[in-house]
């Protein structure tokens, strides 16, 4: 590790944070109906988008309205999306003349990306027509996002209201986030990722002779437009096969940057989005101090890892950190940081080949999946106030009164619902991977022996399980069993997780304001943090640790005691 290395984390740090108050405040406005700056643009089309869908900005939905509007919704958007893939060799913007994709990738890549996972068992450059990119794959990076910035409202309105039957409308909340947050930042971000070289063209692949005489073909397209949104929402998914370590989606250290700030910003916000709504932006402030502890614990575990290096070189005389899967322009810092920023918000995009990363570094991805302790553009509002509702139930538990949370009762609906929550995704990664690892076709995919490739499986269904979708890299997943299981995986994932939460909205907003008393848990200190932080270290993760770190483990010893696999 270098002192310059870390001043490069830290100004990330700065950055991501400085922009936390400003942001929230932006987008809380735009979700409650304020006046913005854009609404003058946007604000027609916005009643008209209203008109269209037989509603209007001041109807109100139940949680169980709310929640079928969301779901029929994902339903459309899978079914376009694998139309459009079935289909796209006869229709225009395929320049490179790509076929229809197979009946079970189409499956899998719908999945994926109604979801917000952006699992990718393809090639995009390989695979994807142009108008797949654009009309499938870009617009659900927007809509998905919006869709967890819905149900992140959702539970934030369960928070900040009382004794009301309603937690807003799945439609004004699809909109507005669309329009006035994701589309004007995306539009803004793409052109001055073009300025740095991104390609943003519908030109065909540009077929060049090397200087040795080879020929090589170059793909482009429309990739600025697909970046910029794949990081502000927290999709992950890339417009090449290499994803953000390809020289096109990621050509400089500004373009590093911008990825992974935008991976964050918004994740950071909805969590003062919510203290602005309950009306204490110290509680946002003290669930971010707790994201923040859990994030750069795990920046300094993968850090040390890859900057330590293998020893089994170290052995044969060959010193330094581990560049394995790494890109020479962004380095170990900076190719640590990403691993951890890209885990811990549910992206999934690389920088690096996560496959390629030490033991121990591959063990803080895993780890931060199964949490996760941000989550993504929406979800991560919703997975960190679960971890707070199950904190501040056992705190009770052990001060013997019933808890309370920002002025609600946390009650055994409440905590049944969140710990619903937390199994569904775990269920779906422990059993999936049982049967991946006993059944031929699972483990005909395995590239690597012994606990690496027990990794690999682990890792693949842990990533589309948590609403992640980067991969070890060593897996062949594109493979029939791999894409229905994954794509299993992805559904429980998601659904298993954002249901109940819209429960628990539907639950809190009828509930009456508790005014807090002597007895109640201070929520915005010190104790608050370390008591979610616990929780999730210990429930969150700790309850499938020796799972998660079996292989990791294992291969780390074997390592250090010079042996492989």
């Amino acid at each position: 590790m270098t002192i310059n290395g870390w001043i490069q984390i830290l100004v990330f740090l700065g950055i991501a944070i400085a922009l936390v108050k400003p942001l929230g405040g932006y987008i809380t406005r735009v979700m409650t109906g304020e006046r913005t700056i854009l609404s003058t643009i946007f604000g027609p089309l916005e009643r008209g988008l209203y008109r269209i869908a037989g509603t209007s900005e001041k109807e109100e939905q139940h949680w169980t309205t709310y929640m079928a509007a969301m779901l029929l919704f994902n339903l459309a958007g899978f079914a376009l999306l694998y139309l459009l893939q079935r289909i796209q060799g006869g229709l225009p913007f395929n320049p490179a003349g790509m076929g229809p994709v197979s009946a079970d990738s189409s499956f899998n890549t719908a999945v994926s990306f109604m979801t917000n996972t952006n699992w990718q068992g393809y090639g995009g450059e390989t695979t994807m027509s142009y108008l797949t990119q654009m009309a499938g794959i870009t617009v659900q990076n927007f809509v998905s996002a919006a869709v967890g910035m819905a149900g992140a409202m959702a539970i934030i309105r369960g928070f900040s209201r009382a004794s009301v039957r309603t937690v807003g409308n799945f439609w004004v909340d699809l909109t507005r986030s669309t329009l006035y947050i994701l589309l004007p930042i995306c539009i803004v971000g793409s052109l001055v990722l073009v300025w740095q070289g991104v390609p943003q063209n519908l030109n065909p692949y540009t077929v060049a002779t090397t200087v040795e005489g080879a020929r090589q073909t170059i793909a482009q397209g429309p990739v600025a437009s697909q970046m910029i949104i794949k990081h502000l929402g927290t999709n992950g998914g890339g417009f090449f096969n290499a994803n953000s370590a390809h020289p096109f989606e990621n050509p400089t250290a500004l373009t590093n940057l911008i990825h992974i700030l935008a991976i964050y910003s918004i994740s950071f916000a909805m969590l003062n989005v919510f203290g602005r709504m309950v009306g204490d932006q110290k509680q946002g402030w003290a669930l971010l101090g707790a994201v923040l502890t859990i994030v750069v614990a795990g920046i300094g575990v993968v850090y040390w890892a890859e900057a330590a290096g293998n020893p089994i070189l170290h052995a044969l005389g060959l010193e330094g950190g581990n560049m394995e899967g790494k890109e020479t322009r962004f380095g170990i810092a900076l190719s640590s940081l990403f691993a951890v920023v890209t885990t811990s918000a549910s992206t999934g995009a690389v920088n690096t080949m996560h496959d390629s990363l030490m033991p121990l570094g591959g063990l803080v991805p895993l780890f931060n999946m199964q949490i996760p302790p941000l989550g993504g553009i929406g979800a991560g509002v919703y997975g960190t106030l679960i971890f707070a509702i199950l904190a501040v139930f056992i705190a009770g538990l052990m001060v013997g009164r019933t808890p309370e949370y920002i002025g609600k009762k946390i009650e055994a609906r409440e905590v049944k619902m969140s710990i619903l929550a937390m199994l569904g995704p775990s269920l779906a990664i422990l059993v999936l991977t049982a049967i991946a690892v006993v059944v031929p076709a699972g483990l005909s995919s395995i590239q690597d022996a012994g606990p690496h490739g027990l990794s690999e499986v682990l890792y693949a269904f842990t990533s589309g399980a948590n609403n992640n979708g980067s991969a070890f890299a060593g897996l062949s997943a594109n493979t029939p069993f791999y894409n229905i299981a994954i794509g299993l995986a992805m559904l429980m994932g998601r659904f298993l997780l954002i249901v109940p939460v819209l429960a628990i909205a539907g639950s809190l907003a009828a509930k009456k304001s508790v005014p807090a008393s002597t007895g109640t848990l201070p929520t915005t200190g010190p104790l608050f943090i370390g008591l979610v932080v616990g929780v999730t270290l210990i429930v969150g993760g700790l309850t499938f640790f020796p799972v998660l770190a079996l292989g990791p483990i294992v291969e780390h010893f074997a390592m250090v005691a010079g042996q492989t696999f």
